[in-house]
């Protein structure tokens, strides 16, 4: 039976495969987008509900999409490294794209809804919790995440 590949890379044994160097790579560029989608998030958060003009520069509009369409793409090529597939065979990815809608819909509310700033900035707190939600997924394998240990 055949291993997946990232469980060999998770103990810390040395790359001897091609293809592991190229999963390397890949799960780093995720990583870092992971950090650099969040830290655009929270901040264009912190200048819309502090008032600050720099929520209105052009890159900041721009940037978060194509952040997380690289987020995306590669979460989706290390998903066919692992031969584990959303809504298939992985429990834990699974709750990894639930939580993903979640975190769109309530960053929507957050940075686009203008009737209230309460219920805004209740959905950058939520959404950011959310985020910490979907980390710890990726972190445990586990689709409650940080929440399994309390659970039961």
């Amino acid at each position: 039976m055949r291993r997946p590949a990232h469980r060999h890379l998770s103990r810390g044994k040395s790359l001897n495969k091609p293809g592991d160097a190229v999963y390397s790579w890949i799960k780093l560029l995720h990583v870092t987008c992971v950090a650099l989608s969040f830290s655009l998030f929270f901040g264009r958060g912190l200048w819309l509900f502090t008032g600050t003009r720099r929520a209105l520069w052009g890159w900041l509009r721009i940037m978060p999409h194509i952040v997380d369409t690289l987020l995306l793409a590669s979460g989706l090529t290390l998903a066919v490294f692992i031969h584990q597939y959303p809504f298939v065979n992985s429990g834990w990815l699974t709750a990894k794209v639930l939580g993903l809608v979640a975190y769109v819909a309530f960053g929507m509310v957050a940075l686009h809804y203008r009737r209230s700033r309460l219920v805004a900035r209740a959905a950058w707190v939520v959404a950011m919790l959310v985020f910490a939600y979907i980390v710890s997924v990726a972190i445990t394998k586990q689709p409650m995440g940080f929440l399994a240990p309390h659970v039961f």
